[in-house]
């Protein structure tokens, strides 16, 4: 059973919506909890940069092994499923003529009681997105969950 302070995707979405500064109680969290976790930002007009950016980030902090299949196969299902949340199911963004400028969060832990369950992963996406011009864009949120 989940517990209320080992939420993933809600540890991850406040990681990726606050400010620079306002992060702490969650960091706080994660910490006690022995979670891994990043953050960054990305701005493309390619789903495929998003991915690259997120990805990158994650193995850079050690949040997953870039050698080991599960740990990316696992990251890279979590970051398409909330692709898909911040452009309304149509992955697509220069094609369509929009941009996105996200903030993003990845979190690692074993989020159930039981051990048995094992780790999962959770990619947080928080920005914009929109027409390729400035002040034409509108917030976005995306959320994706995956086993590992």
């Amino acid at each position: 059973m989940e517990t209320r302070q080992a939420r993933i995707g809600r540890q991850a979405l406040l990681l990726a919506m606050l400010d620079e500064g306002e992060e702490g109680p969650v960091l706080s969290q994660l910490e006690a909890l022995s979670w891994r976790y990043c953050q960054g930002r990305v701005g493309a007009m390619e789903p495929q940069k998003i991915v690259a950016a997120i990805e990158t980030a994650a193995k850079r902090h050690g949040v997953v092994d870039g050698g080991l299949y599960r740990d990316m196969h696992a990251l890279y299902h979590a970051i398409l499923e909330a692709v898909h949340g911040v452009t309304r199911g149509q992955v697509e963004l220069g094609d369509l003529l929009r941009t996105a400028g996200l903030r993003f969060a990845v979190v690692r832990g074993m989020p159930y009681e039981q051990p048995n369950e094992g780790e999962w992963v959770a990619v947080a996406l928080y920005g914009t997105i929109g027409a390729p011009v400035r002040g034409l864009e509108h917030e976005a949120v995306g959320l994706g969950i995956n086993h590992i």
